[in-house]
This record gives structure tokens, C-alpha cells and sequence, in this order.
């Protein structure tokens, strides 16, 4: 069956540009596309470190169903069996996991000791992977088919934690003595991947051996192209079955039959460093806070498919709305006189990513607001990867940054601790505020689900009030599917994309 979210993509000519983007050769494994053909994706964000599940990397193991976590989410975001088949909360920080029967792609078995093994390497990695930002996690095999999991402190989320792609279960073979991670032929999903050619292309095969059945589809054909018009053109010209993250100035052009709008959870805003720089200066931040308007966004950067922020939570989030709480006590902006005496012979660094096609457009309108407001900007474009150590070495006075907010775990909290805490690992705001962590710490520790969403969104407010982040628009995201593929995944998480299902008609 045809997914049936409205669609978007990009029209304009094939350039050279994208000339050998699907090799030849890639085609003769599965007789290219056509009926039962190997499925060619052009996705948008190269690998920051050869597909480790430890990174940003970590979602597109997911996206092209290569490798499961202990559990998955369903559509409504609660946890379901994936690797685990049942599992029972033995007390506040004790659960037990009964795995099922399955097979890695290295032809070993999957067993508890795997979930042991796999578990211990992701909680001694250096840094953490988000998602254990907040916890501290033990894996005991009870038995080959029973996994006992502890947690230091009460994790009511726990079985929503393990869905995360960056807590995949590899085989033993994918963990280097160099603490380096491979998911290259050790992931459990119904593709593997044969072979990975730097940050340009990748190849997956079928794997037979898959526990939830064949896939339909005999592989699929990787390429990361970071321009959006040339993702845009690989669909249109016939070089990509699927192209994601369409521009969105480009979706009206496309043909409405390979155009997919999807409601996203993402939400972009404009992150204050607070930890160096400019921003250090509470009034400072107040000002720039008060200069932005993302509402001028929605239209002239987004042509319509985003709405203004209301916070860091939006439309996709329906909860979030009725329990918003009014941001008080910030502190008072400075004027546009006192942002220029105070900023005199220093410039605000403002930095953001080609990735998202937007994102450059964004920051040109938000460098002439701020300057409005008295500051000196000074614009660092680039790609996503070639800056992401700068960004969390505090590097930047400000960024413009598109985030997943229920990324990690499908839960609120792990998004605002690993973002907002002062030992949060992706904390670019550098934000140390003892207010935010008190109120993260009180809605992690709560199992209540509505009371959990009242104490997000209280967090929120903490967070809100610091002015670290200051939100813009929530992004509506579009993909690109060709006529005839059947069976994509149009998830608002961006977790998924392709499963055992997904094929060309």
C-alpha cells in the first residue's frame, strides 16, 4: 500500500553535479529500480564517524532497518517488542527482559550475553550517547533468553530509552579493542550493510536470516548528498527512489504524486552559548531574545511548512500545548544603545549547517535582526560535520540549529537533559543552571505519565528562562518518493523510513 501523507520534492533540471551519485555497479546487485528492484536513497547528512551507533549516526541504522534495540516505538510513541519480546518491572530500578529467538548478520546468535556486551560498550563510551545522559545502566544474562537490566536511580522510561538506535545490539565482532563501533554486517535488521565507502555511499543487502521475515526489497543503494536541490534532482531525474529532507522552497515545484509532507517534531532555534562569549552577559542574551521574530521565517524561509514556535515543543507533540507554562522572570534585554557599548570590538560569532537547506537561509534573516538590535555579526556556514566539535567545544557565540526533540528515546526528558543540564553531553548552550537541572531531575524521576508532561513542561520554563535557547519555528519535513515505491515510513520522529516492507511496486 502507497503511504498516504501528501508528498514534496524538488523540480529542476539534473545538473552534473550528481552525475555517478548510484553507480552503475550498484544497480547490477538487484537490477536497479523497477518491480523488485534494490531500492536508492539519497539521504541528506554524511556519516559524522563510519555509521557508529555512538553518534549522530545512530538514526540512520534505523532509518534503513540495520540494526534493533531491545525494544521500538509504535505509532504513538509507546514502546513495543523488537529484540526484546516481553519485558516486566521487577522494582523501581530493576526490569527483566525476555529476548527472543535471532540471528546477527555475522551468522552468530543472539543471545543475553549480547545484550550484556553491547549495553557495556555503549555506557563506557566516551563521550555517552545521549540517550544515557541521565542514567546509569547494568546488564546482567540471567540465562541465554533473559536479560535483568538496573538502572542507579528510578527510570520510569526505561523500556521507551531502549528503543533508541544509539542502543542497538551489535555482535560482539562490530566492538574494536580501539573502542571504535562497525555495524557492518553485525546489526540484527533485515538489511546489512556489505559495504561502506566513506561519507559518500553505501551498499545493503538483504538479509535472509532476519527473524521478522524477507524483506521485499533485494537492497538498497546509499548515497549522502548534503545539497538539498541536488537531492531534490536525483529524485526528479530518475537517480534516487527516495530522496529525504526535500528543501522546502522547492516542494510546491514537484509533481504531488512524489511529494510528502510529514508532521515533525523537530523545532529550530537559535542557540546562546552561555557558557563563553557574548552570551555569558544575561542581558546580552535577553536582547538577542528579543530581536529574533521566527515567525518571519515561516513563509519566506520555509514557503508555509513550519509554524512559528511556541516552545521547544510543537503541533507534533499534541500534549504539550495544554500544559505550556508561562515563561517568567527572565532577565531584562538590553537596549540596542547598550548591546553596541557592550558588545564595542566584538563580534557575535553565529554559526549554522548546509545540511538543511533552510537552516543558511535562516541565519542571513536572523543576522539582520540581531544587527538591528546593535549586535556585530559574523556568519560561519558549513557543513554539519565539519563543525560539530566546535559546536560542543563552544566555539560559536550563537547557532541555528534543527533539532529532534523526541529523538533519543521518544521521551521529553532525555531531550532536555542531554541538551540543558550542566553535564548534559550535547549541551552546545554550555548551559549550568542549577533551576534547570533541579526541574529536569524532577520530571525524570516522575512515572505518572500526565504529571511527567506537566513537569517537562515546567522544565521548559526553566529552560526558557535563561534565554540559552530561543525557538523559532516547528518544522514540518518533507520526502521525496518516487511513484511506484511502496511501503515508506513517513515518521515524525525520523527514526524510520525503510523496513521489510518497502519496495518498488
Amino acid at each position: 500500500m502507497r503511504t498516504t501523507s501528501r508528498g514534496l520534492i524538488a523540480a529542476l533540471a539534473l545538473t552534473p553535479l550528481l552525475a555517478g551519485c548510484f553507480a552503475p555497479g550498484d544497480d547490477a546487485a538487484g537490477g536497479g529500480a523497477g518491480p523488485g528492484g534494490r531500492l536508492r536513497i539519497a539521504m541528506a547528512v554524511p556519516p559524522v564517524q563510519a555509521l557508529s551507533p555512538y553518534s549522530n549516526d545512530a538514526t540512520v541504522l534505523s532509518k534503513l532497518s540495520v540494526a534493533e534495540g531491545l525494544t521500538a516505538l509504535d505509532k504513538s510513541g509507546t514502546a513495543k517488542p523488537a529484540l526484546a519480546k516481553s519485558w516486566k518491572q521487577d522494582d523501581d530500578t530493576t526490569w527483566t527482559f525476555e529476548l527472543r529467538k535471532a540471528e546477527f548478520q555475522d551468522g552468530t546468535e543472539f543471545t543475553a550475553q549480547s545484550v550484556v556486551n553491547a549495553l557495556g560498550h555503549a555506557g563506557a563510551a566516551k563521550p555517552k550517547p545521549r540517550v544515557l545522559s541521565d542514567v546509569t545502566l547494568t546488564a546482567k544474562a540471567d540465562d541465554a533468553d533473559t536479560v535483568t537490566l538496573t538502572t542507579k536511580s528510578p527510570d520510569p522510561v526505561l523500556p521507551l530509552r531502549l528503543a533508541s538506535p544509539a542502543l542497538a545490539i551489535l555482535s560482539a565482532k562490530a566492538y574494536a579493542k580501539d573502542d571504535k563501533v562497525s555495524p557492518v554486517g553485525t546489526g540484527t535488521g533485515p538489511f546489512e550493510i556489505t559495504r561502506l565507502s566513506g561519507k559518500t555511499k553505501a551498499t545493503l543487502d538483504r538479509f535472509d536470516g532476519y527473524w521478522g521475515g524477507k524483506a521485499k526489497a533485494p537492497g538498497i543503494d546509499v548515497s549522502w548528498i548534503s545539497d538539498g536541490t541536488a537531492r531534490a534532482n536525483a529524485l526528479r531525474g530518475g537517480e534516487a527512489d527516495i530522496a529525504e529532507w526535500i528543501p522546502t522552497a522547492q516542494a510546491k515545484l514537484l509533481d504531488k504524486d512524489t511529494r510528502h509532507e510529514v508532521p515533525s517534531v523537530r523545532t529550530d532555534s537559535l542557540i546562546l552559548n552561555t557558557g563563553s562569549g557574548l552570551f555569558t552577559d544575561a542581558g546580552l542574551r535577553a536582547a538577542a531574545r528579543e530581536a529574533v521574530d521566527g515567525s518571519a521565517l515561516v513563509d519566506s524561509v520555509f514557503g508555509g511548512y513550519a509554524d512559528p514556535a511556541q516552545g521547544l515543543f510543537g503541533p507534533a507533540v499534541p500534549w504539550a500545548a495544554g500544559k505550556r507554562v508561562e515563561v517568567t522572570g527572565r532577565a531584562k534585554a538590553a537596549t540596542t544603545a547598550q548591546v553596541k557599548a557592550e558588545t564595542k570590538g566584538r563580534t557575535l560569532r553565529l554559526a549554522t549547517y548546509t545540511n538543511r537547506a533552510e537552516l543558511p537561509e535562516a541565519a542571513t534573516v536572523l543576522q539582520q535582526q540581531l544587527e538591528k538590535a546593535g549586535f556585530t555579526v559574523k556568519q560561519d556556514v558549513r557543513e554539519y560535520t565539519q563543525m560539530e566539535a566546535d559546536l560542543l567545544a563552544g566555539t560559536y557565540d550563537a547557532l541555528v540549529f534543527s533539532r529532534v526533540t523526541l529523538l533519543d528515546t521518544g521521551d521529553a526528558v532525555d531531550y532536555l537533559a542531554s541538551d540543558f543540564t550542566s553535564q548534559g553531553v550535547y549541551n552546545i548552550a554550555g548551559l549550568k543552571d542549577a533551576g534547570v537541572d533541579k526541574a529536569i531531575r524532577a520530571a525524570a524521576a516522575e512515572r505518572d505519565t500526565q504529571r511527567r508532561q506537566e513537569k517537562i513542561m515546567r522544565a521548559e520554563e526553566a529552560i526558557l528562562r535563561t534565554d540559552a535557547v530561543v525557538p523559532l519555528v516547528h518544522e514540518q519535513a518533507v520526502q521525496g518518493i518516487a511513484t511506484g515505491v511502496e511501503g515508506v515510513i513517513l515518521d515524525p520522529r525520523e527514526r524510520s523510513l525503510v523496513d521489510v516492507d518497502t519496495h518498488v511496486g
